[in-house]
């Protein structure tokens, strides 16, 4: 296999830092294992993020993502830790994970979690009509 799971995020240099922009990346194959029963447990991650100086590489973010496959965690910690994760890496201006966990028992169960530089002042919302 030429490519296996790694925690090695990357970034690059964001390519307009004077601008606020949002990236938003959506992965609709997350998969990490039941803590309790060691079962599969499936998630769509949404990150959505405003950068500052970097930006997160997408295949070292697959790769990273691949690392839960294996791994038992909560729904709660893992969408935690995706968010510090990340954020040491890049420091964004803000950055919110959301993970939209499949049925389980009758139960769904979705998980957000947030960072905000506290330097950053978020531009004022522009409503169009």
């Amino acid at each position: 296999m030429a490519t296996k799971p790694s925690k090695d995020l990357q970034a690059f240099d964001n390519p307009k830092p004077g601008r606020d922009f949002t990236i938003r990346i959506d992965t609709p194959e997350f998969t990490c294992l039941c803590p309790l029963t060691g079962q599969p447990d499936f998630a769509k991650i949404t990150i959505e993020y405003v950068p500052d100086q970097l930006c997160i590489e997408l295949k070292a973010l697959k790769l990273y993502f691949w690392t839960f496959r294996d791994r038992g965690a909560f729904h709660e910690a893992v969408t935690n830790e995706i968010l510090d994760d990340i954020v040491k890496v890049v420091q964004p201006n803000f950055m919110r994970v959301r993970a939209d966990f499949n049925v389980r028992g009758g139960v769904y169960t979705s998980v957000i979690a947030e960072h905000r530089n506290p330097d950053w002042q978020a531009p004022e919302l522009v409503q169009l009509p």
